[in-house]
């Protein structure tokens, strides 16, 4: 077996392992049960779940929407090359170029006095010939400028925020509040009767939990596909490090969030089961393709439907998550500080990721 090769199948076994063992901690222990919780249990429970929180926050937008924005501009980029067939430039940086040989021509006509009206003339004929390519390299600048990464993103929050509506819609039962969150709401109200309520939309819990673990499940494909078509094992060992650091945290917090929301303990087994294996399917199908054989538009569709799943995993994280661990105003400072503790463990390990 190549060393290549060995070292991703025990990347494959790593993520499979370390996601199972994250996800089911929280679903096995009764200690993480919220319904049972009182006083200071309760207390720890709820900076725990804030912490979730922010690791949450930090993986939408330092990890899902980082690598959406950068894939879709690199894919738009090799897009306008391959239509008009030279790199796409910016605007301004035809004018500063002009400018630039202009200012050339001009010195070296002064110090070259006997052939002043021949540079003068090819200077005219040069100018000519790259006024006339101006109108390409403004569309081209046009296409490059347009934010089309940010659009990607919220067209998947709106996709959400419409399945949503139309749940609610059609199905007017599934806006009954889950009995864990009306214990956990009553207990809010208890301890401080100013305090906001129920801020998460009543569809809530399992509904939002499914888009989060689907979200998450395009990432973790591609996640694995990247993994999967490292070229070194130094690199692929680094990346598969960088991968297992943040997804260990991140799935114990999708496994705390399906504990919150009432899950069945079947059900949340069978989800993380679920979420546990679409990392190394990535990997797997990485391995499955041939180096340098990708298709037309394949890197384009991979990078939207990145874009698409970040923009639902930031719908569920500023819709569910935070709103229901912030509904209460107890000890506002540390749950601050817990979601920003989680946010930039999240931020520390983009630095390898």
């Amino acid at each position: 077996m190549e060393p290549l090769l060995g070292t991703k199948i025990g990347c494959l076994f790593a993520l499979l392992v370390l996601t199972l063992v994250c996800g089911l901690i929280p679903i096995c222990f009764k200690w993480f049960q919220t319904t049972t919780a009182t006083g200071c249990h309760r207390r720890v429970l709820s900076f725990l779940g804030c912490t979730s929180a922010g690791v949450f926050l930090g993986a939408g937008f330092m990890h899902m929407t980082a690598e959406a924005l950068e894939g879709i501009k690199s894919e738009i980029q090799n897009l306008v090359i391959q239509v008009s067939g030279r790199p796409p430039r910016l605007r301004g940086q035809n004018d500063e170029q002009n400018e630039g040989k202009k200012e050339g021509e001009v010195t070296r006509s002064r110090t070259e006095g006997t052939t002043r009206k021949m540079m003068a003339i090819v200077w005219s004929d040069g100018n000519r010939t790259k006024s006339e390519g101006h109108s390409d390299d403004d569309a081209d600048s046009a296409y490059m400028e347009y934010p089309y990464g940010e659009l990607i993103i919220s067209l998947g929050f709106f996709l959400v925020f419409l399945l949503e509506s139309l749940a609610l819609q059609c199905c007017p039962g599934t806006a009954e509040t889950p009995k864990v969150q009306e214990q956990e709401l009553g207990t809010a109200h208890e301890l401080a009767p100013h305090s906001h309520g129920p801020l998460s939309s009543p569809s809530g819990g399992p509904f939002r939990a499914l888009i989060l673990l689907l979200s998450l499940s395009f990432h973790s494909v591609f996640e694995g596909l990247a993994v999967g078509l490292q070229l070194t094992v130094a690199s692929t060992v680094q990346l598969c490090l960088a991968v297992l650091a943040h997804k260990g945290i991140v799935v114990f917090g999708v496994g705390l969030r399906l504990v919150q929301v009432g899950t069945k303990s079947r059900w949340a087994v069978l989800s993380i089961l679920s979420l546990a294996l679409m990392s190394p399917l990535g990997l797997a199908i990485g391995l499955a393709v041939p180096q340098g054989d990708s298709k037309a538009g394949q890197g384009l569709a991979q990078s939207v439907l990145e874009g698409m799943a970040a923009g639902t995993f930031l719908y569920v994280t500023f819709l569910e998550i935070l709103p229901r661990e912030l509904a209460s105003p107890e000890a506002p400072l540390a749950k601050w500080s817990c979601v920003a503790a989680g946010f930039a463990f999240m931020a520390v390990i983009a630095l390898w990721a």
